[in-house]
């Protein structure tokens, strides 16, 4: 059985191929590859008989992993922040991280990542587009009503209608009125752009398999939670079902609190933020409306900020609420206030 590791730039792989010997491992080939010649890859990988491969969770990796599956008889997906070894190495090139990879490999000993599934992909795409769109035009909106604060002239009702008659007639310098108009058109392309994405995820969700149907009918019923954190929760969750528990979904939102230990002295640290930072805000955006809509979670909130502070108290909230998505995922329960603790 021969080992490969593979490490995977925009242009350019490096492959570092090595074997069993003597109870350790022997280098017997290296080989670095164009990625614009795939072809090239495949017949290399091809060659190498009966081999395992592994390649870390980079931006793109999912082409190369599609290359190798049908080739290798393993591909492990490596998991970047945990395989530290290499981003923290003082020797690195692109040929120590190939032969790290593989030793690694070969001795059983890669943190594996999750591979996400074709359409989780889609749908993370989707999502972080709209978030995307959704910030532009926050932006946007700033940046006008900075122009205005200048005048003293902001107002709370800027951009409805009325506001936006009011801002068209006011007497701007002339640059600035230049500057104004450009960035109403651009808002109003940034809002088309928002409403053709929220389609593209509303027909994305007609199509969903029966069990992603089932979770979205579960999470509905969960207060303060509308299409667009629902959507949140599935795309960047995944497949809830590989997390073994609630503290492994809050580690993965990067919500749970840190904290340093040594020689019994323990020393409490703000929240992780490792994972994803777009259901991290999701989840803080759902704190924040369901302390102001449930009296159950006012009550719990305003009880921890007496001890903890405000803003930790919205974590901590937070962190209760992905607890029970979790909760409610994996039974497939609709959500019942018992389950806030």
């Amino acid at each position: 059985m021969k080992y490969v590791g593979a490490d995977l730039h925009k242009k350019t792989v490096s492959l570092c191929v090595v074997e069993w010997h003597d109870h350790s491992t022997r280098v017997v080939q290296r080989k670095r590859l164009r990625c614009d010649e795939p072809d090239q890859i495949g017949e290399f990988l091809a060659s190498l008989g009966e081999f395992c491969i592994t390649v870390e969770a980079t931006i793109g990796y999912d082409w190369f992993a599609a290359l190798a599956e049908p080739l290798a008889r393993r591909v492990v997906i490596a998991h970047p922040h945990k395989l530290r070894v290499i981003a923290d190495s003082t020797r690195k090139s692109d040929k120590i991280d190939a032969q790290t990879l593989a030793d690694f490999l070969a001795h059983n000993m890669i943190p594996e990542a999750w591979r996400a599934t074709p359409r989780v992909r889609q749908h993370r795409s989707l999502i972080r587009r709209r978030q995307k769109v959704q910030n532009r035009i926050t932006s946007i909106k700033t940046t006008i009503r900075a122009l205005l604060t200048r005048y003293n002239a902001d107002r709370r009702d800027l951009f409805t209608r009325i506001g936006r008659k009011a801002l068209r007639q006011f007497q701007f310098l002339d640059e600035e009125r230049w500057l104004v108009d450009d960035l109403l058109e651009d808002l109003d392309q940034a809002r088309h752009h928002l409403a053709n994405v929220d389609c593209r995820l509303r027909e994305f969700a007609e199509r969903a398999p029966l069990a992603e149907r089932e979770a979205r009918e579960v999470l509905a019923t969960l207060p303060g939670a509308g299409p667009v954190t629902i959507n949140v929760l599935l795309a960047e969750l995944g497949d809830w079902r590989r997390f073994t528990s609630g503290d492994a979904v809050v580690a993965f939102a990067g919500l749970s609190p840190g904290f340093r230990e040594s020689d019994g002295h323990r020393k409490a640290l703000g929240i992780t933020k490792a994972g994803s930072p777009l259901l991290r805000w999701a989840m803080i955006q759902l704190a924040h409306r369901v302390k102001q809509s449930s009296s159950r979670w006012r009550t719990t909130f305003e009880r921890l900020s007496q001890r903890t502070g405000k803003k930790k108290a919205t974590c901590a909230i937070a962190r209760r609420l992905l607890l029970v998505v979790h909760a409610m995922l994996r039974d497939g329960r609709a959500y019942q206030f018992a389950a806030a603790k």
